[in-house]
């Protein structure tokens, strides 16, 4: 069992596992291991870093996870089979806090699937449960769509599940059914009914169909439970999980209400919302909770009003808390290396000599081309700079367009591929279409555009866009993102940035890429 004490809420992160299963969400293996490193350095309790029976490349993946970590749990997804488990050891069991997590679907709807009556699917859960423990002393078991599983079975196979040795005992709203009142009410009971409950610890995980995947978690942390599931900007399957960045500062903000704590570093949040936005080509919406780019902005002049007179009487919580500065301008063409380094801890990022001697090159150019530099045009550019640990094999050399209501738009591009500078010249539907279409004249290849999106990172006509791409080639997808005051040149940097994932992935299939093809029948 878990030590924590009863007023401690364990955060329990899966956005390299759940997060990871959105479609085209993807991740290298190098961005797998950063974000894992930035979820381990922020203090969250327990990452599932993957799912290893489901690709070679996932296996990897949370194995050296595992080696690195430093201080979280590392926790790998097993389905309810030996074959599973074991392969799920063999991958965490290399951290120096490992955890197993089985599971299986308990509702009708989900006994059906693998054609298992109650009574075979409750020897399956003793069977499974029992051999996870006897490979590790900490394991997690979920009802897959407990929400929708009849009481005295969900009763009933949660007690055999303690009884088989489970330390964690999740409850999953599996499609984001429950209401909040059901979510607490629920887990109040299972406390209340269950023999033994009261030495394992109950975690939740909900899911965002209905837009209460927040809500109903924290509704389960005032019905008993001391572990929530969730993932970094709320990323999932369909319509997503519960946000770690919303749970996380709900509890820190209405102490008064919910008198529970975390040990997440608040600070570095915005930091790693921006990057998990990069890595899995899932832009953060404007009016998202606390990572949005709105989230403290105002417009309204009865707003404006308050906010100069006392910012409490419109924000609850501090830019500060989340990793943004107060003050909106504080660096310039004349900031020095040492500045930004500063700067950039404030933003709670921390970066090698090396980035940080490229990002200075990126910064100096910005501040030269804009009025204003604010830290959101600062963690731009650490965006725009974080590689994935290998030379690009494709690069931007120059790029001119011609553009207006006289005709066609016209772009004369220059790249290298592989070391030889190539050109085109194309004629496109406005300069965006024309620049892609060059990209393809000088490297032919057969992918599709699936995702195009521009967001200005701040206000202003000189304001950096950021240009999201999603590509897809014969069933692999890869993303690239850029960001540039000139968006046509930040459009060719994030469709030539995808171009280069694909390149890495055709050689070499990313880590769970084939995970979503993985149901949770047996494996034989």
């Amino acid at each position: 069992m878990t030590d924590a004490p009863k007023d401690r809420v364990l955060i329990f992160d899966t956005t390299l596992r759940d997060g990871e299963q959105s479609p085209g969400a993807t991740m290298t293996h190098a961005e797998k291991l950063e974000i894992a490193e930035l979820l381990d350095d922020m203090g969250v309790d327990i990452i599932e870093a993957g799912f290893p029976v489901a690709s070679e490349g996932d296996f990897r993946a949370v194995k050296e996870i595992a080696e690195r970590s430093k201080q979280s749990v590392i926790c790998g997804l097993a389905r309810a089979n030996p074959t599973d488990i074991d392969r799920c050891w063999e991958a965490v069991r290399h951290s120096e806090r490992p955890r197993i997590h089985t599971f299986i679907g308990t509702s009708p709807l989900h006994r059906a699937i693998p054609n298992l009556d109650k009574e075979q699917m409750a020897e399956r859960i003793e069977h499974t449960v029992t051999h996870a423990r006897n490979l590790c002393d900490n394991v997690q078991w979920s009802p897959m769509d407990a929400t929708r599983t009849e009481w005295d079975y969900l009763c009933r196979v949660v007690e055999i599940a303690i009884k088989a040795g489970a330390t964690t005992i999740n409850i999953p709203d599996t499609v984001g059914y429950t209401a909040p009142v059901e979510s607490a009410d629920l887990i109040r009971r299972l406390i209340a009914t269950v023999p033994g409950a009261d030495e394992v610890i109950f975690a939740t995980h909900c899911h965002n169909d209905l837009g209460m995947a927040t809500a109903n978690s924290l509704a389960a942390v005032e019905g008993g439970a001391r572990q929530i599931e969730c993932t970094i900007n709320g990323l999932g399957e369909r319509a997503g999980n519960t946000a770690l960045e919303e749970v996380v500062m709900a509890l820190r903000t209405r102490g008064d209400i919910m008198p529970y704590d975390t040990g997440v570093d608040t600070k570095k949040i915005m930091h790693i919302s921006r990057r998990v936005a990069t890595v899995s080509g899932f832009p953060v919406q404007f009016n998202k909770a606390i990572v949005g780019k709105n989230a403290f902005a105002h417009e309204s002049g009865i707003h404006q009003d308050g906010m100069l007179k006392n910012a409490e009487t419109f924000e609850i919580m501090r830019p500060e808390d989340v990793g943004l500065s107060a003050t909106s301008l504080v660096m310039g063409k004349h900031s020095g290396r040492a500045a930004l380094r500063s700067k950039l801890s404030e933003l709670g990022v921390e970066v090698g000599d090396n980035q940080l001697k490229d990002l200075f090159v990126r910064f100096k150019d910005l501040a030269d081309r804009k009025k204003e530099v604010y830290d959101e045009d600062i963690l731009a550019l650490v965006t725009a700079t974080t590689t994935d640990g290998m030379a690009d094999r494709l690069e931007l050399v120059n790029l001119a367009v011609q553009c207006g209501t006289g005709g066609p738009a016209r772009a004369e591009l220059e790249m290298e591929i592989d070391g030889t500078e190539v050109s085109a010249t194309c004629e496109g539907d406005g300069p965006v279409d024309a620049t892609f279409k060059a990209v393809r004249e000088c490297y032919p290849n057969g992918a599709e555009l699936q995702l195009y999106q521009v967001n200005a990172v701040t206000e202003g006509t000189d304001a950096q866009a950021t240009v999201s791409v999603r590509l897809e080639e014969d069933g692999m997808i890869a993303t690239g993102q850029s960001a540039d005051t000139d968006t046509v040149v930040a459009s060719a940097r994030a469709y030539i940035n995808a171009l280069n994932r694909l390149l890495v992935r055709r050689d070499k299939a990313g880590p769970g890429s084939d995970a979503r093809e993985i149901s949770y029948k047996d494996v034989s």
